[in-house]
């Protein structure tokens, strides 16, 4: 079981964090720190092995706590989860040494992927064992395979193109939701929703969450003008 610490001032996001890290097994979430300083005394006192790390908070940033982890040798890995995507800020990330860096608004499939890269990390470095250079390509993300055309599991050519088609007609200029997406296209909301990730992911869509429902958040899309 690994302790995790989740450092976010907003309420909401921190809230989201939660159930996104309980949809995924093997996960101890030990606390919710809202500023930089609030966490320095938390991980100086409980054992942490994962912090989920906002970079914009008072007191101190999350460059500055990431600083302060790596200066005091704490074995504790660090994924980035903030609306910061400036490029200063994201290369000194890495530079730090981060597990991953994931750019508000994020899906819930994109932050399992950032917690199993996580555990991946945390099984191949165990103990004393001697890596081969598959294991080392894996830990520091060299695919082979990147570049290529191959589409994701459960994603389809011919469904790609309907709805790619009906968001350049539909929300090239205004945000829709999820519900009217599938209604428009005429497939199930579960499966709009899957490809509605899988165009994040690529930069072809832009999502934010919606606050302002009165009721369950719920997440806007539009088309990027590329």
């Amino acid at each position: 079981m690994y302790n995790v610490l989740i450092v976010e001032d907003d309420p909401m996001v921190a809230m989201i964090n939660q159930q996104y890290i309980a949809q995924n097994v093997g996960f101890n979430i030990l606390g919710i720190c809202r500023d930089g300083q609030s966490t320095l005394d938390f991980i100086n006192s409980n054992k942490v092995d994962l912090i989920i790390l906002d970079q914009y908070m008072p007191k101190l940033n999350g460059i500055d706590v990431l600083r302060y982890i790596r200066l005091q040798e704490l074995p504790i890995s660090v994924i980035m989860v903030t609306a910061a995507n400036d490029s200063q800020t994201v290369e000194e990330a890495l530079r730090l040494g981060i597990v991953d860096y994931l750019v508000k608004p994020f899906t819930a499939v994109r932050f399992g992927q950032a917690l199993t890269t996580f555990v991946n990390r945390q099984k191949t470095l165990s103990g004393d064992n001697t890596l081969d250079q598959k294991n080392i390509d894996e830990l520091i993300g060299f695919n082979m395979a990147q570049g290529s055309n191959v589409l994701p599991k459960g994603i389809q050519e011919s469904t790609l193109r309907t709805v790619e088609n009906f968001l350049k007609e539909n929300a090239f200029s205004k945000e829709m939701t999820s519900d009217e997406i599938a209604d428009g296209v005429g497939i199930s909301r579960v499966t709009i929703r899957r490809y509605m990730n899988y165009f994040i992911e690529i930069g072809n869509v832009t999502g934010r969450m919606n606050y302002e429902t009165g009721g369950r958040p719920c997440m806007m899309y539009i088309w990027n003008k590329v």
